[in-house]
């Protein structure tokens, strides 16, 4: 962390909500992905500050910005083996211009805190093959693991469709 920094981790506010969107934004330029459109930027805050949450969002903020600088979403899963949830970290970003302040280490130390906190048996996340800067941070610094023996696999909802069309007929 760069001294004299203070970064300031809180959870997402309907205040703020405008300000996560554009975060979401900058993170999908970054990965070189379409950006959430304006729906799914309202379902995504719905989805955090809603009735009933899907998503645990906490936003990270240094010194006296007004604006968050980087944030993560979490959301819990279950271990059958464990018989423990496991805290999931869907995405963790920080702007470009505030790397190497400390930021994205509070918010990783903020997401294993929880997870211990909350007795989960693990916490678990991805990273893209190409972001080796990530993954040395998640491996040398932290002493994350790097799973080789599970893939991801995924279904768009395209996917998802055509598998269910195929299945009624």
């Amino acid at each position: 962390m760069s001294a004299g920094v203070k970064i300031e981790l809180r959870p997402l506010t309907r205040e703020h909500a405008p300000a996560f969107c554009r975060l979401v934004i900058a993170l999908a330029e970054f990965e070189k992905l379409p950006p959430p459109d304006e729906t799914a930027q309202a379902r995504l805050v719905e989805d955090a500050l809603g009735a009933k949450p899907r998503i645990e969002v906490w936003l990270a903020f240094i010194d006296q910005d007004i604006a968050p600088c980087g944030y993560m979403i979490l959301v819990e899963t279950y271990s059958s083996f464990l018989a423990l949830p496991t805290l999931y970290l869907e995405d963790l970003f920080v702007l470009p211009e505030r790397r190497k302040m400390g930021v994205g280490g509070a918010l990783l130390k903020k997401v294993v805190s929880l997870a211990h906190e909350r007795g989960c048996g693990r916490v678990e996340w991805t990273a893209l093959d190409w972001n080796v800067n990530a993954q040395q941070v998640y491996e040398q610094r932290i002493g994350a693991k790097k799973m080789s023996e599970w893939l991801l696999y995924r279904m768009t909802r395209e996917d998802m469709q055509n598998l269910l069309d195929r299945e009624a007929r």
